[in-house]
């Protein structure tokens, strides 16, 4: 059955860095996009990032542009977020997601699959 499992979040102080993982299961992730979305407490869940799995194409909100990557490993069907220059703001629970699409990937909570989240903490 297809399955999300993230991992890599923690506690970081701000400017610091962190890499998290998003290991799927049970699809080709080739045949699907991947989002990257947080949610912090009180705040709605938002769309930071995403990846087409078949070209390796990228979407990034305004927010995290310059500071977080986005990539993936086709083989270990694996995608990764690397968050660099953290911000207390970037605080959150940070889920990936899939859908299939060949196209543009979108950061709205479209997506039909969800992982069970990793805690990023930036402390200020």
């Amino acid at each position: 059955q297809l399955q999300l499992v993230e991992s890599g979040g923690g506690l970081v102080q701000p400017g610091g860095s962190l890499r998290l993982s998003c290991a799927v299961s049970g699809f080709a992730l080739r045949d699907y996009a991947i989002g990257w979305f947080r949610q912090a407490p009180w705040k709605e869940r938002e769309g930071v990032s995403c990846i087409i799995g078949s070209d390796g194409n990228t979407n990034y909100a305004d927010s995290v542009k310059g500071r977080f990557t986005v990539s993936r490993d086709n083989a270990k069907n694996t995608v990764f977020l690397q968050l660099n220059s953290l911000k207390p703001e970037d605080t959150a629970v940070y889920y990936c997601a899939a859908r299939i699409e060949f196209r543009r990937c979108v950061l709205d909570p479209v997506y039909a699959y969800w992982g069970q989240g990793t805690q990023v903490t930036v402390s200020s």
